[in-house]
């Protein structure tokens, strides 16, 4: 089952019995780490047992190095987490209000990237390069609370439509703090984008964005190439079967010596 899916049906499954938002963190950990499991290193998320009412971010991105020998309640405050921080909060609560509050700013200032969500929007705090706080990128599962919990009750259609972008978007909030020094990191970012791209653009004529990719490709000086299911075939100018008919992908990209 998709990672998207399962979260979306545990939610539901909390939300007739949950009393506060902290219901929730299990099923939020979970999602995170199903994802994270995928990276190598593999990212862990570590909720804090003692972070409510601290003065402490709710979670925090880990790698295996930073695990072992620690408990979870001495991961934050002894160690602080290598890909960032969480703070999160109720679905009705406002991302972009938590976002701006001192309490971020604080957790930014100490730990260089906060993640806050409200178990359906995302948004991830950093510093742009002038080193002042900013909104690097966000995911919104849903506009508000009704239509999130709406989406929640049809989780397999909702995982559909926005799992692989989602799964996406964790994957590269839980990169963004990593020291990239290998073309091959860049690279996945920029791949990362490319299959987020891709996937909202399913059932467009794609050879239209020939010129896009060709003027991507001569400015970072990098190759995408496209292998598609039939065959494992690689093919360069368009993705088709020749018919019409949209073919499913995965984009990878190539570093030009």
């Amino acid at each position: 089952m998709d990672a998207l899916e399962t979260y979306l049906r545990e939610l539901a499954a909390i939300r007739p019995v949950a009393v506060k938002e902290t219901s929730y963190y299990p099923a939020l950990s979970n999602l995170f780490n199903e994802i994270g499991r995928g990276l190598k290193p593999r990212v862990r998320c570590v909720i804090h047992p003692s972070s409510s009412g601290a003065g402490l971010p709710d979670g925090g991105f880990f790698t295996p190095d930073q695990l072992r020998g620690a408990s979870d309640a001495d991961l934050i405050v002894k160690v602080p987490p290598s890909r960032g921080v969480i703070e999160a909060k109720g679905t009705g609560d406002s991302a972009d209000i938590i976002a701006h509050s001192p309490q971020v700013a604080r957790y930014l200032e100490r730990y260089g990237q906060v993640l806050v969500t409200t178990l359906r929007d995302f948004v991830l705090v950093g510093k742009d390069a002038n080193g002042k706080a900013a909104i690097l990128e966000r995911y919104n599962l849903a506009p508000n609370e009704a239509a999130f919990w709406t989406a929640a009750s049809h989780a397999h259609e909702t995982a559909e439509a926005q799992g692989e972008r989602f799964a996406e978007y964790v994957k590269r909030v839980m990169l963004h703090a990593a020291l990239l020094t290998r073309p091959q990191d860049v690279a996945w970012f920029l791949a990362s984008y490319a299959r987020d791209a891709r996937a909202r653009l399913t059932g467009t004529d794609l050879p239209a964005l020939a010129g896009i990719r060709k003027a991507m490709e001569d400015g970072l000086g990098l190759r995408f190439e496209a292998y598609l299911a039939r065959g494992g075939a690689t093919h360069s100018g368009h993705i088709g079967d020749g018919n019409g008919a949209p073919l499913h992908s995965l984009l990878s990209v190539s570093i030009l010596s």
